[in-house]
């Protein structure tokens, strides 16, 4: 009963179970890499302990060390704790509290991908209902991706300000809130009012859920970050199918909607489906609260200056995983204590009072916290993107990507119901067949997540081939589903589109982290999803100003964009399947 009596708070039990947990370090589990590369990079991949018998206080001081040249960027008492506190879950392992946190984090994938479909699948009822000109309908789409990108922004600061915990389920009771209010919205101003307030909650899902994830998963375990897109093809597939059960029936044809006689008692599919997702979304916002104890973030702990908590946060999750941990409060401090670096009182001594307070790590500021976590994107971080000439063709390359295929999706999918009516024969499909042909569709995209996590690990394809293929194929379906109004073609290349781009953004999620060295891996994936969010808020302006002129036209930019993405990736220099991380 004690998961519904604190879901916010520490756990009752917390205190009691450290006394269970924590072993001698002689005798501590400890995860030991099955094979050492010849030439290592990074003690931070590849820990010194890998060659030793048993930790001790020196391995494991080792073990933590930052990489090589990187010292004066990152050696603070929150950096070296949180090295302690990487270690101490890395040895702990996978295990029920790591998997279950997977699967309540995937719901934030899948409400985004829900909820942007269900915007797509309703537009054309909001135009009919409410009499939208073609030009002006887009803009609803506009307005959810505008909260997308300040719930990205907002709730990925707030989560390092007053803690993740609270932003985890803050974000998902937002879009529940604004969802199901959507349903009584009584013109489209409101509506796209209500929908960028879903915005703002759903934005936050991935940044927030992606950073939780990551900070509970052992490092040998971090391709399960990427696994996470899986779940993203299933929120359109749920939402799909629930609109094809009700849309066709509850929704106002096309010659009603000419007549002028489209009324709101006729015209329910559209709220009868917003209601239904804002109450999947609220099951999730439920799952998440009531059914599972979330420890709030070690890390985010040690930079409030908790230690303590910390520490029996990492013994919450021993406890939970059913396994033992060598980590208590003492060894944080004395691993993570500064041996007379003179690089820390020179470049940190904003952060920490004096050489003996080290020990402590000092409680930062609200300004503190949000600029040690903006530091990244300072010129003095993003110039190491650019060092050679290697790297920084790589990450040009990959910045454009982003940029290309957060801009051509939207175009496409965002859209894909009313390009399904538009192009039917003689002018527009029945409701009935557009929706089945998009639930159809959705179906068809579930296995790409799938084959793209087992192409990217084999021989002749990697990640690059296989981020380049697909992405080529997807741009040249998006041209040949163009082609003919036929119902059959328009359904064959929608399916094809859906599978190839679900390879797509499953690769593109696992190789952009690879291809960037450590010191700047979350400035280079940190710009290029910002990137990607703002180039996605442009899509759908480019939809709203010709899509009355020419259905065909926002399909064609489409294509044309992901197109230039699948050529760009066969000039990534590199391809990072099966090669050391640095």
């Amino acid at each position: 009963m004690g998961i519904f009596l604190s879901p916010f708070g520490l756990h009752p039990r917390e205190k009691e179970i450290i006394s269970d947990v924590v072993v001698p370090i002689s005798s501590a589990p400890r995860y030991v890499p099955a094979k050492r590369p010849s030439r290592v990079s990074s003690p931070l991949e590849f820990p010194l302990i890998a060659d030793t018998l048993e930790y001790n206080i020196e391995t494991l001081r080792a073990a933590i060390a930052p990489p090589a040249g990187t010292a004066h960027m990152d050696s603070t008492p929150y950096t070296r704790k949180s090295r302690v506190i990487n270690l101490a879950i890395q040895d702990i392992g996978m295990g029920p509290y790591t998997w279950h946190l997977f699967a309540l984090c995937g719901f934030g994938w899948f409400a985004d991908n829900m909820w942007l479909q269900g915007l797509a699948l309703i537009l054309t009822s909001i135009q009919r209902e409410f009499g939208i000109e073609d030009s002006r309908i887009g803009y609803t789409t506009c307005a959810l991706f505008a909260g997308l990108c300040c719930g990205a922004v907002g709730w990925g600061v707030f989560s390092d300000i007053w803690g993740r915990k609270v932003a985890f389920n803050s974000t998902l009771a937002i879009a529940a809130i604004f969802g199901l209010a959507v349903g009584g919205a009584g013109s489209w101003a409101t509506t796209a009012v209500l929908f960028t307030c879903i915005g703002t909650g759903v934005g936050g899902n991935l940044p927030v859920d992606g950073a939780l994830f990551l900070e509970f998963l052992p490092e040998r375990n971090g391709n399960l970050l990427a696994g996470l897109s899986i779940w993203w093809p299933f929120g359109q597939l749920v939402g799909s199918l629930v609109a094809w059960g009700l849309l066709p029936k509850y929704s106002c044809t096309a010659e009603v909607a000419d007549a002028g006689h489209c009324k709101k008692e006729d015209n329910m599919g559209w709220r009868y489906l917003m209601i239904t997702l804002g109450s999947l979304t609220t099951v999730m916002f439920i799952a998440r609260f009531f059914t599972f104890h979330l420890y709030e973030s070690p890390k985010f702990y040690i930079s409030r200056g908790r230690d303590e908590e910390a520490v029996a946060v990492v013994h919450g999750i021993a406890h939970r995983n059913k396994t033992k941990t060598w980590l208590t409060l003492e060894l944080l401090r004395e691993l993570s204590r500064a041996d007379n670096d003179p690089d820390e009182i020179e470049n940190h001594s904003s952060l920490t009072a004096s050489p003996s307070a080290m020990r402590e790590t000092p409680k930062l500021s609200a300004m503190q916290l949000v600029k040690l976590k903006t530091e990244r994107f300072t010129l003095k971080r993003i110039h190491p993107l650019f060092e050679d000439r290697k790297l920084g063709l790589t990450t040009v390359l990959v910045w454009f990507c982003w940029a290309t295929i957060g801009m051509g999706y939207p175009l496409f999918n965002a859209f894909l119901p009313i390009y399904l009516t538009k192009n039917g024969a003689g002018g527009v499909k029945p409701n009935s067949i557009v929706y089945r042909n998009y639930a159809i569709t959705s179906m068809a995209g579930v296995p790409g997540s799938l084959v793209a996590m087992y192409t990217i690990d084999t021989p002749y394809l990697g990640r690059k081939r296989t981020l380049s293929i697909s992405t080529l194929l997807s741009g040249i379906f998006l041209f040949l589903f163009t082609i003919s109004a036929e119902d059959t073609y328009q359904l064959t290349f929608a399916c094809l589109e859906a599978f190839f781009q679900n390879i797509m953004y499953g690769t593109l999620y696992t190789f952009t982290p690879e291809l960037f060295p450590a010191p700047v891996r979350g400035t280079g994936v940190g710009l290029a999803s910002f990137i990607n969010r703002i180039a996605g808020l442009c899509g759908p302006i480019i939809a709203a100003n010709t899509i009355g002129r020419n259905p065909n036209v926002p399909v064609y930019v489409a294509g044309g964009l992901i197109l230039a993405a699948g050529v760009a990736v066969l000039g990534v220099p590199v391809e990072t399947r099966g090669r050391e991380k640095l």
